[in-house]
């Protein structure tokens, strides 16, 4: 993992050349094999290692090109989770260790995007 700088300098300069809207970057999920927890070996999506360098499934991070701000979204772990992997650090400050300060449920992504749909806002993505 890189420094917060390197990667808020590299959200910056991808701010600047679209100059406006909201960039969804959506990071991968696991996959698995024959059942939910047997899973494949996890890679996460390159543009969201780029970004924002959390390599965890199940995040999403946006740019709002337009307030200046970025998010992370992603769900904190269960007990059932803790039970399997041990304590581990919570999304807002694995954030922080990439120089993001919001973050919220990956449930709170799409009235995101649905909001900024519906103010006529542009919606950069990269396709799936």
């Amino acid at each position: 993992m890189f420094s917060a700088k390197t990667y808020a300098a590299r959200r910056e300069r991808l701010r600047r050349d679209l100059g406006a809207g909201l960039v969804l970057i959506l990071g991968n999920d696991e996959a698995p094999m024959n059942y939910r927890a047997n899973t494949y070996h996890f890679r996460q999506d390159s543009n969201f290692l780029y970004f924002f360098g959390l390599d965890q499934p199940s995040l999403a991070g946006v740019l709002d090109v337009d307030a200046n701000e970025d998010f992370i979204f992603g769900d904190e772990l269960t007990m059932e989770d803790v039970v399997w992997t041990g304590p581990l650090p919570t999304i807002a400050e694995q954030a922080s260790q990439v120089g993001v300060t919001k973050t919220l449920p990956f449930s709170d992504l799409a009235s995101m995007v649905k909001k900024a749909v519906e103010q006529g806002r542009t919606i950069h993505f990269t396709p799936p």
